[in-house]
């Protein structure tokens, strides 16, 4: 799926509504319809009685639609709707006030042209944010800071539609949340924005849903996109069932170089998750200490000793391998890190794509001249501190993107940025957002995990961008399926391991 910037959707929306000939009142309504489906079914979770705060734009349009939808079906909501000085609202948003009176009375709708007294609220209340969605572009004036303070403080559940109020649409670096509604539900009208991906938004946007605006396929193929959202059904394309006559020697031969005394778990992660996403044979190169450990503990996988006993000093391809993984445990001993320069040396010169990952990338920090010798399309998996520790550090995730796509350019690799919506940067510059996951993978390993993922998937013959962004896709769903058996925080990297065949099935079924 696209992504595309506010001013794409604003222009999306008008081509649609002259492609349907319909107005936009007529689709406030009709967002209004679904919003409030999306609300009721909240209300009647927490048991809540919704308070609804509509501004005197769209958003508050599409707000006062959906009270009305929410009278109708029994569940009457309180409505504050603000008109100050009676002539700041939109006329849509005045014709939806008029509708919602003619159609539910007075009684519950109150109209703020001036002073407002703020309602009390606690926990136990259900708050609808309608007041600026993606109006705004600059942060709120004095006095709805103040009441975008109270709503925060007081512990209700918020649902906020198309953007919580004082975030903008697009992001905006160096705003104060505690002047931004945190909503536990974002309701998006038509399309995603930006602003939902970089962590720091997090825990303003909470969890999010489109509602559907019926924008055309013309209206969104005329415009062109950075910024993409990995779909199930795109995943599902790619990871087809077997053939029935199919053998080990259609799907690859995966090379791991892992593991270091003490460090030997990380091997054994990455090792196991390879297994389980369908390499037709692993092999793990590590120290000699680990020889035990991995013939024990991945007994389906075949194990390489380098010539060190207790950490890598022989990177190199004793074979022909279909795809080669560098870094889980590795550590970053003076002869492990002169060892992965000599190796990227050689692979550049043979144009060998790599995924390099953890104790690799540490390396690289140490010796950063190794980032000449990265062969192209090459895969580096860094966490935001990783990537801070070889590139500098970054105020925010909305930076660190923006240099990860200037790095990605200009040594035409892949980057995988981990974290909240892993984002997966392209040569070409652009990115492609993560959908699943959960705070469950917050525990150490998983990283390991995703690493074996990926080179499982190039094995098998899956171009870098495409095998990078089908297996972060993977391992977020490995990471909820797992969750659903241990809880958030029983999750270990070993059972994300064991999840991602069925995480696979899932998709593929």
């Amino acid at each position: 799926m696209k992504l595309y910037s506010f001013k794409q959707i604003q222009d999306i929306e008008a081509a649609s509504l002259a492609e349907t000939g319909r107005d936009s009142r007529a689709l406030a309504d009709a967002l209004g319809a679904e919003a409030a489906s999306a609300i009721a079914e909240v209300a009647a979770e927490c048991g809540c009685r919704p308070i609804v705060f509509a501004g005197p734009g769209r958003c508050g349009c599409v707000a006062l639609a959906a009270a009305a939808r929410l009278t109708a079906g029994g569940r009457r909501p309180r409505i504050y709707f603000f008109n100050i000085r009676g002539t700041s609202a939109q006329p849509d948003t005045m014709a939806a006030r008029d509708a919602y009176i003619n159609d539910c009375g007075t009684d519950d709708l109150l109209e703020i042209t001036g002073t407002f007294s703020m309602p009390e609220l606690s926990a136990h209340d259900l708050v609808v944010d309608g007041l600026f969605g993606s109006e705004i572009e600059k942060p709120l004036g004095s006095a709805y800071q103040v009441l975008v303070r109270r709503i925060n403080e007081s512990g209700a559940r918020i649902i906020a539609l198309d953007m919580p109020s004082g975030l903008p649409a697009d992001g905006a670096p160096g705003l104060i949340n505690r002047n931004i509604i945190h909503a536990d539900l974002t309701l998006a009208l038509g399309l995603p924005r930006l602003a939902y991906f970089p962590a720091e938004n997090a825990e303003l946007v909470g969890q999010w849903q489109v509602l559907d605006a019926g924008y055309t396929r013309a209206a969104m193929a005329a415009h062109d996109a950075s910024y993409y959202l990995i779909e199930r059904k795109q995943i599902r394309r790619i990871l087809a069932p077997r053939r029935a006559d199919s053998s080990k020697a259609d799907y690859g031969h995966l090379v791991v170089f892992a593991g270091s005394y003490g460090m030997m778990g990380a091997a054994q992660l990455a090792t196991r998750a390879a297994m389980r996403a369908g390499a037709g044979k692993v092999t793990c190169h590590a120290p000699r200490c680990g020889f035990l450990v991995m013939q024990t503990a991945v007994p389906e996988a075949l194990f390489e000793a380098d010539r060190g006993d207790v950490y890598l000093t022989d990177i190199e391809m004793r074979r022909n391998y279909s795809a080669v993984a560098i870094g889980p445990g590795i550590g970053t001993d003076d002869a492990t890190v002169d060892t992965l320069e000599a190796f990227l040396k050689v692979a550049n010169a043979n144009s060998r794509a790599v995924i390099l990952d953890a104790d690799a990338l540490n390396c690289i920090a140490i010796r950063p001249s190794m980032l000449d010798y990265i062969p192209v399309m090459s895969v580096l998996t860094p966490h935001a501190a990783e990537f801070d520790r070889i590139f500098g550090t970054h105020p925010g995730s909305d930076a660190r993107l923006a240099k990860a796509i200037e790095i990605a350019m200009f040594h035409k690799i892949v980057i995988v940025l981990k974290g909240h919506h892993t984002a997966v940067v392209r040569p070409d510059g652009k990115v492609c957002y993560n959908p699943t996951g959960t705070p469950a993978l917050a525990t150490a390993g998983t990283g390991d995990v995703l690493t074996g993922i990926i080179g499982a998937f190039m094995a098998q013959g899956l171009s870098t961008e495409v095998a990078a962004s089908a297996a972060v896709y993977v391992h977020g769903l490995a990471g909820q399926i797992a969750e659903k058996t241990h809880g958030q925080y029983g999750v270990t990297a070993s059972d994300v391991a064991e999840a991602t065949g069925r995480a696979i099935n899932s998709i593929i079924n």
